[in-house]
C-alpha cells in the first residue's frame, strides 16, 4: 500500500521522450494561469547543470538515477508544502528514472529506490505525455544543453517512458506534430482539461 497521502490541489506530471516540448508547455501554462499553479523543475537538468558527472558505465548511470530520484521526490514535496493551494506541474516525475535504468527490465530501478511502480504512480493525480519529435524523425535540438541523445535514442526513451507511465489511470498523450506551435497549443488544452476534470471529480 502506498505511504503517500495526496493533498489537493493536484499533482500532475508532464513527461515524454527528449524533445517533446513539455518544459516549454509548462512554462507557457504557468504564464497563462498565473499563481494557481507552480512548476516543479526537472531535477535531472538541475543536477547536470550543477556539475554532476556523466559517464556511460552502468554503475555511473545507476548513481545518477538515484540522485535524480531523490532530488525529484524532495522537490515535489517541498513545493507542495510551500504552495499548498496550487496545482503542481511536475517537469518529469519519480518514475522517469526507470526508463534510463541500464537494465531493460525496470524492476531493478524500483528495488534500488526501495519503492514500487504502484507507489510512485500514486503520487500523481494525472500524467500528460508529450511525445518526442524524434518519433516523427524531426530534430530535438533546443535550449537544454544537457540533452545528449541521438534521434534513435530519444525515440527509444520515448517508447520506454510511455510504456511505464501508461499504467497510470489518468494518462493522456499529446502526440508529435510537425507544427510545434500546434502541439504546444494542444498540450495547454489537455492540461487545462485535466485540471478541470480533477476539480469536478473531487468537488
Amino acid at each position: 500500500m502506498s505511504t503517500y497521502t495526496r493533498s489537493h490541489p493536484y499533482r500532475i506530471v508532464l513527461t515524454g521522450g527528449p524533445g517533446g516540448g513539455k518544459t516549454t508547455a509548462a512554462d507557457m501554462f504557468r504564464r497563462e494561469i498565473g499563481e494557481r499553479i507552480v512548476v516543479v523543475p526537472e531535477s535531472a537538468t538541475m543536477i547536470f547543470t550543477g556539475g554532476f558527472p556523466r559517464d556511460p558505465s552502468d554503475h555511473a548511470v545507476e548513481g545518477v538515477q538515484r540522485a535524480i530520484y531523490h532530488v525529484q521526490r524532495n522537490l515535489e514535496d517541498v513545493q507542495s508544502k510551500r504552495f499548498p493551494d496550487r496545482v503542481l506541474l511536475c517537469d518529469r516525475g519519480t518514475v522517469d528514472g526507470a526508463a534510463y535504468w541500464p537494465e531493460e527490465d525496470d524492476s531493478g530501478f524500483y528495488q534500488a529506490m526501495d519503492t514500487t511502480l504502484e507507489d510512485e504512480l500514486d503520487r500523481y493525480d494525472g500524467v500528460i505525455f508529450f511525445e518526442s519529435a524524434a518519433v516523427g524523425g524531426m530534430g530535438i535540438e533546443g535550449g537544454n544543453p544537457t540533452r545528449l541523445e541521438s534521434l534513435a535514442e530519444a525515440a527509444k526513451l520515448d517508447a520506454r517512458l510511455r510504456k511505464i507511465w501508461s499504467n497510470h489511470p489518468n494518462f493522456k498523450v499529446v502526440h508529435h506534430d510537425p507544427s510545434f506551435l500546434k502541439k504546444i497549443s494542444l498540450g495547454l488544452a489537455v492540461m487545462e482539461e485535466m485540471i478541470d476534470d480533477l476539480r469536478h471529480d473531487n468537488s
